[in-house]
């Protein structure tokens, strides 16, 4: 099966996150979001790209990509990750940025010429008595940081 590049909406890539990953909110924050479409026109895979997520990575010339998400098409996620950093760059920015959860392998970032930053421990999540906060599901998960960079 080949795949194109399709437009996709905010509410869309919403609606598909929320179809193929029914305990994933879409992330908050978005700049711009694409997809992944087979030879009938049905959306197979979508990519959501948006501001870092970490306050210190905010630089004005860096952007996130906060959620990827298919429904198992192949070679998809490798599509939306090198197209996500060629609209980063044609929008000004200069850095891209994502994270794998600890087991992921990252083929698919190494498919579309990213490399790894850092690893990252695995930390307690963002709960204070001060400001509680609820469990994503990733809390106490090591996670790797990568990056595409002009």
């Amino acid at each position: 099966m080949s795949l194109r590049l399709v437009p996709v909406r905010s509410r869309e890539a919403a609606a598909f996150i929320r179809e193929w990953h029914r305990h994933h909110a879409p992330p908050a924050g978005q700049i711009f979001a694409v997809g992944a479409a087979d030879e009938d026109g049905i959306l197979r895979a979508v990519a959501i790209v948006g501001r870092p997520v970490a306050r210190h990575l905010d630089d004005g010339a860096t952007l996130e990509v906060t959620r990827t998400c298919s429904d198992g098409a192949r070679n998809a996620n490798s599509l939306l990750y090198g197209t996500a950093w060629r609209a980063a760059k044609a929008l000004g920015y200069t850095r891209l940025i994502t994270y794998t959860q600890d087991g992921e392998s990252g083929a698919s970032l190494r498919g579309a010429g990213w490399r790894i930053v850092a690893q990252r421990r695995p930390r307690p999540g963002w709960h204070t008595p001060s400001r509680p906060r609820v469990s994503h599901g990733s809390d106490y998960v090591a996670r790797t940081l990568w990056e595409a960079v002009s």
